[in-house]
């Protein structure tokens, strides 16, 4: 039965009002501790500070309370007791550790200096945010986002989703997608919910009334068809069987046991026909590695006989000619058991065909006469599957494995007496199908076991009872399989399941800081880590309230991060959004100009290159710093002709031992280079401002209004490299001080083009990699900027815990997370900042175990 959207939507207020109420955070409250309650855990303070000496000397001409330069005035700030002004010495730690300011045309103190001012701030603040604790304020309600939602279908039902496909793309907010503020609830996203619960609940208990339809899957393509051809010429992974080329690999749920369609579509000319039809061509269909079909097509006379090369090629496709419908039959039905299975189409190779490897000594550009030619070989352009027919639940499918704790002793489900079974029971009895004390048993315990793991608690009555009354509603229309139907859509649309809810303790004063209880934690950790809710051994430790206990809560981490689902979350959802490489899909190159060979199958190598290089840094437990220092990546011939490497050959991925300098870690990986770059020519600036931010926790103020572009040509018309172009445009006083922190470490990075390829020479003039930091260090090519971010990898480490901090609490960092963030890095300095330390430490911080009460 489905939910009516009137009830659903009333009820939904109607629980969550009450939460939704009492969301009073404001910025007041938002402010560190008070200067009285602080005061007495402070040192005393010497007569005259270092930072007095500082702000005296290098920064109350410009920072002072008659010309309060960019907001701030330091001449009045108490100095001596620094934890009084917390927010502003924040910032001045900031621009100290980044060199930022003073700036570049002013009087600068020299690098000790700088050094033992900022650490003689830190340590001040740090003190007095241990002796009074400010982890700040998350929202009440936090709604999962789109993938913490298909992970959690997964994890509870068993059942995979597209969640692209179900849901809209969830808003940012400081950088993630995690961010309880950005995660609103629209009446018409409510909508896409109610759909989506009717949708999963009939693929997790089964459906025999399903009706068929065909889920289309693509293969990938380049710019244009040679270069599709080249690339799917070989075996394109290890999932793929020996002795293929090309193909589609799909990822399908089959909702029911049944036959299944599968039809495979031809790649074709511009003119509608199909390739290489003259000679036979065999195609292999399989379900999760085995065969469940083989097709063949061309070789016989009817592609033979004739000449598609003749001048009127264009009306083979008009006539219906054999050329152009080859395969309107070529399909294969078959048996398929309920549940997520892997398809594979892919063309059997002959033995006519070059070897995997095809060792070219360039990337080709292709003709447009080369395009057309029918006489290319075949290639597979799309797979179809299609069904269910004769479908049948499944006793045994993931969704009932997961789900059915329990069968009814009558035997009523749709699995067991299939679709017709409520008919049957009212021609016995005259009427609505009874019903039976058995069945109410089990449905109870099946749903008890569900609000448990949903709602990430122990349900209440009230909770149970609700759940129940869905399922004898749909059961008294219905059979057994019908109401847990009906109880599986009121749980996935439960505020309970689609938010995370903060409760604060009875009676606590506004202003008050406490522990999350264990089952937030859980929830927390889970939702961090693996991007889900939390497993029966976490929920379980959290519901008997151990988790906090340092040595079962430092298990439990390390536990999860062994997980496999630890590190896809975070490298899928953590590291694409904090480096931008999700960015990659959305990529525009030139095609026509200045890329001509880039193509999808070159995107895909640039997002699996940094999947593979991640998930191995966390796998491995490497050391953060790791991130910018390895020699270590993953190539295939394709992504490794891009980057001038020899020996790799076919289009699987395998590690490679990087011998040049300038390719290691994150600096040399073509997706970082691409994102920050345009579609005709590199970005020094973007790459600056890029890593500022992402690297260096030290991003540069907004651009002011109506910059002017930058001019590509001098005077008399010739074209000007990007370096020139900066440098004119730094003649403006106004742009030159932000241009001077970003420039020099974009253009370390020119010899990189705007795809990632190594490049001697930019309009004609060698390239200039050359620059000085704002800390006066000389840099001149990625090596050497490498080098100068890793004798600052303290700084380094400090903007990936922050990074990671704002992506597991959901909130942005305020000044008085600074202590939180600098204890986590000292932490994981004693584990050389191994990933599992950093991690480890940041869950032990406060802004992350706990939590501050609303005004």
């Amino acid at each position: 039965m489905r939910i009516r959207q009137k009830e659903l939507t009333l009820m939904m207020a109607g629980a969550s009002i009450a939460l939704i109420a009492t969301i009073s955070a404001t910025l007041s409250a938002d402010q560190s501790a008070t200067p009285a309650a602080v005061q007495g855990a402070a040192a005393p303070a010497a007569a005259t500070s270092p930072a007095r000496e500082l702000v005296t000397t290098y920064c109350v001409t410009c920072h002072n309370q008659r010309v309060k330069t960019a907001g701030l005035a330091l001449d009045g700030l108490d100095a001596e007791q620094v934890f009084n002004s917390a927010d502003s010495w924040e910032k001045v730690v900031e621009k100290l550790r980044s060199r930022a300011m003073p700036p570049p045309s002013a009087r600068r103190p020299d690098n000790a200096t700088y050094e033992r001012v900022a650490a003689w701030l830190e340590n001040e603040l740090d003190r007095a945010a241990e002796a009074h604790p400010n982890p700040g304020r998350t929202a009440e309600l936090h709604r999962l986002n789109r993938t913490e939602y298909a992970n959690a279908v997964r994890d509870l039902l068993g059942v995979e989703i597209d969640p692209k496909v179900m849901l809209p793309p969830d808003e940012q907010a400081y950088g993630f997608d995690t961010n309880a503020d950005a995660l609103s609830m629209q009446p018409a996203l409510l909508d896409r919910y109610l759909s989506a619960a009717a949708k999963i609940a009939r693929l997790t208990v089964g459906d025999p009334t399903i009706p068929a339809g065909f889920e289309r899957y693509t293969a990938m393509k380049g710019n244009s068809n040679e270069t599709t051809w080249l690339w799917q010429n070989e075996r394109l992974g290890e999932e793929f069987p020996l002795g293929s080329r090309g193909g589609i690999e799909a990822r399908h749920y089959f909702p029911v046991d049944g036959e299944y369609v599968f039809k495979i579509r031809l790649d074709r000319t511009d003119t509608g026909l199909i390739r290489g039809l003259r000679v036979r061509t065999d195609i292999d269909i399989r379900v999760d590695g085995t065969r469940v079909g083989q097709l063949n097509v061309g070789g016989t006379p009817e592609f033979t006989g004739g000449n598609p090369n003749a001048t009127a090629i264009g009306n083979y496709a008009e006539s219906g000619s054999p050329l152009a419908t080859a395969d309107d039959k070529l399909e294969v039905r078959a048996p398929v058991k309920a549940g997520l299975r892997q398809v594979i189409a892919t063309i059997v190779k002959a033995d006519n065909l070059e070897i995997e490897g095809l060792a070219l000594d360039s990337i080709p550009i292709w003709s447009r006469e080369y395009t057309n030619k029918p006489d290319n070989p075949t290639l597979i352009s799309a797979l179809f599957v299609g069904g269910p027919y004769s479908g049948r639940v499944s006793p045994d499918s993931p969704g009932r494995r997961r789900l059915f704790v329990c069968e009814p002793a009558s035997s009523a489900s749709g699995a067991a007496r299939g679709s017709g079974a409520p008919q049957a029971e009212r021609a016995a009895g005259g009427g609505t199908p009874a019903l039976r004390n058995d069945e109410t048993a089990c449905a109870t315990k099946i749903l008890t076991a569900l609000a448990r793991r949903a709602y990430r608690r122990a349900p209440t009555n009230e909770d149970i009872q609700t759940l129940i009354g869905f399922y004898k509603t749909a059961r008294a229309q219905g059979d057994f399989d019908a109401g847990i139907r009906a109880g599986i859509e009121r749980v996935l649309v439960s505020p309970d399941f689609l938010f995370r809810i903060a409760t604060e303790p009875t009676g606590a004063a506004a202003g008050t800081v406490y522990e999350l209880p264990d089952v937030e934690l859980a929830s927390r950790l889970s939702f961090f880590l693996w991007s889900s809710i939390p497993d029966d051994e976490l929920l379980d430790t959290a519901i008997r309230g151990k988790l906090r206990e340092p040595a079962v809560l430092d298990r439990q981490v390390r536990r999860m991060l062994g997980d496999k689902r630890a590190r896809t979350a975070l490298v899928q959802n953590f590291f694409e959004e904090w480096l931008q490489t999700r960015n990659v899909w959305l990529l525009t190159p030139d095609l026509n100009q200045k890329f001509p060979w880039f193509d999808d199958n070159l995107r895909v190598a640039f997002v699996k290159e940094m999947e593979l290089f991640l998930d191995e840094q966390l796998k491995d437990d490497r050391s953060v710093v790791d991130l910018l220092t390895s020699d270590q990546t993953f190539l295939n011939e394709q992504l490794a002709k891009h980057y001038g490497v020899s020996g790799v050959y076919g289009s699987h991925f395998r590690p490679v031992t990087l011998s040049d300098e300038n390719r290691f870690g994150l600096l040399g990986k073509a997706a970082v280079l691409s994102v920050t770059a345009y579609s005709t020519r590199t970005a020094p600036t973007i790459r600056g401002k890029w890593l500022l931010e992402n690297l260096l926790a030290a991003p540069p103020p907004s651009p002011p209004p109506n910059v002017p572009a930058l001019e590509e040509t001098s005077k008399d018309g010739k074209p000007r490299s990007v370096r020139e172009m900066l440098e004119a445009h730094r003649k403006n006083p106004v742009c030159a001080s932000c241009h001077a922190r970003m420039d020099p470490l974009g253009l370390s990075l020119e010899n990189f083009d705007a795809i990632g390829q190594w490049r001697t020479t930019d309009a004609g003039t060698p390239i200039n990699a050359s620059g000085v930091l704002l800390d006066g260090t000389k840099v001149d090519g990625p090596a050497a900027l490498r080098r100068a971010l890793v004798a600052q990898k303290e700084q380094f480490v400090r903007t990936v815990a922050g990074k990671l901090l704002t992506y597991g609490i959901g909130r942005g960092l305020e000044h008085y997370d600074a202590p939180a963030v600098r204890g986590i890095v000292r932490a994981a300095a004693a584990d050389d900042y191994r990933w599992s330390s950093t991690i480890l430490a940041l869950v032990k911080s406060a802004p992350f175990r706990m939590r501050r009460t609303g005004s």
